[in-house]
């Protein structure tokens, strides 16, 4: 690996605990990323030379502290500096941060910084598009082209971001015991974004994809600094047992590949083996959490040999818990799924029906819907609810999967879209 390579992966490691870090010390997102900016200019100039430091992370957080105090005396000019109370921690030896990185302080800058880019006033694409700028590092072009629009407007749209958070004044206090458990699930929940965001979006735009393995990085992220939280075991594992499978979700031609037609032999073992011993950790301390259960049912999928020694039985009693916990309609209509293996279309068809009204907006579930009744033999229905499915169809892969549907139905051409 060169010194160029090895330096990008330390500052990529560093940067959320350096960013929080700084973030804490100057009160204001665009000043810490600014400092940090400058701190990681100066390690790329200073490090191929005099070799890297003992504590990368310790020599950011130093350096970057000290160009984000020299920013703010040139922009004061002849304004005073403010007080160092006005800074938190300002002491002068990098030696004493390396010491005190494990404290408590820097873990709660971590969750600070990932807890300020999924702030409840932002909506969930800007709450994606921050973690990534801030929290990930990746550039503005990356993110655009991953949501495939322009550089300018995801510009805005982070600049928008940052606006909604200055203006809500989060705190940066250290957080006590019951919002950092509030704060671990919102960051959960963000990272999870992040991941379906490229999960979803990745069978036809590559640039997405990679967000999956963005969010399974930060997921380690998580786990490193609370590894006795189950949940963030669940997650991790959800991820990994999910992404396992990246390769065999499209086929040569670009179609989609449902999970019972996938090539198992090449789903990623190293992937599955590590979320499997993820999984059973996380059982072993009796705390269920929707993550855990998420990854039990996937566990599942990736225990069997072949889709017809998938255990029915025991997803659906997964899916019992997780609507016992985290009950929701798309919970459902998944566990309908489960159903129709076991007793078939018809029971699923009444599990379903309820959902029509919340879900109607939902292609998953018109698709789903178009799918038991094919098999219940209610062509008629089938191709109204495929009709409405390709209506919702988020991408052209989606349609052409539906079309290939409509296609066993009979010879009448569907409705362009």
């Amino acid at each position: 690996m060169t010194d160029i390579a090895w330096i990008e992966l330390a500052l990529t490691a560093a940067r959320p605990q350096a960013l929080g870090a700084l973030l804490r010390y100057f009160r204001d997102l665009d000043t810490a990323e600014e400092a940090f900016q400058e701190a990681c200019l100066r390690a790329i100039r200073t490090w191929p030379d005099k070799g890297p430091p003992r504590d990368p992370t310790a020599w950011l957080i130093f350096v970057g502290r000290n160009s984000g105090i020299d920013a703010v005396r040139k922009r004061s000019r002849n304004d005073p500096l403010p007080e160092e109370e006005a800074f938190s921690d300002l002491s002068d030896a990098e030696t004493d941060i390396a010491d005190r990185l494990d404290n408590s302080n820097y873990r709660d800058d971590i969750l600070r910084l990932m807890f300020i880019c999924c702030h409840p006033d932002l909506p969930a694409t800007q709450q994606i598009a921050l973690a990534l700028r801030i929290v990930s590092g990746l550039s503005v072009a990356q993110i655009a082209r991953a949501f495939l629009v322009g550089d300018s407007a995801m510009e805005q749209r982070i600049t928008r971001a940052k606006a909604r958070v200055a203006k809500a004044g989060v705190p940066f206090e250290t957080p006590g015991a019951a919002e950092r458990s509030e704060r671990l699930g919102i960051v959960s929940a963000m990272i999870y974004l992040v991941f379906n965001e490229g999960y979803s979006a990745g069978i036809t735009n590559p640039d997405s994809a990679a967000f999956c393995d963005e969010a399974i990085r930060l997921g380690r992220l998580l786990l490193r600094i609370f590894p006795g939280e189950p949940e963030i075991m669940g997650l991790l594992a959800l991820m990994l047992l999910q992404h396992s499978r990246a390769g065999t979700r499209i086929d040569a031609q670009g179609q989609i590949v449902l999970l019972e037609d996938q090539d198992r032999s090449r789903w990623d073992r190293k992937l599955i083996n590590e979320a499997l011993a993820l999984l059973d950790k996380a059982i072993r301390h009796r705390k269920p959490g929707p993550y855990q259960v998420q990854a039990a049912i996937s566990a599942l999928h990736a225990r069997a040999a072949t889709p017809k020694d998938t255990d029915w039985q025991e997803i659906t009693m997964l899916y019992d818990l997780l609507e016992h916990i985290q009950p929701s309609p798309v919970v459902t209509l998944n566990k309908a799924v489960a159903v129709s293996k076991l007793e078939g279309p018809e029971a699923a068809l009444a599990m379903i029906a309820p959902l029509a009204e919340k879900l109607d907006g939902y292609f998953y579930f018109h698709g789903v819907k178009g799918g038991l009744m094919l098999q219940a033999g209610r062509k008629s229905e089938a191709r109204q609810a495929f009709d409405r499915a390709i209506a919702l169809a988020n991408s052209p892969a989606e349609c052409a999967h539906i079309r290939m549907q409509i296609d066993k139905l009979g010879a009448v051409t569907p409705p362009a879209v």
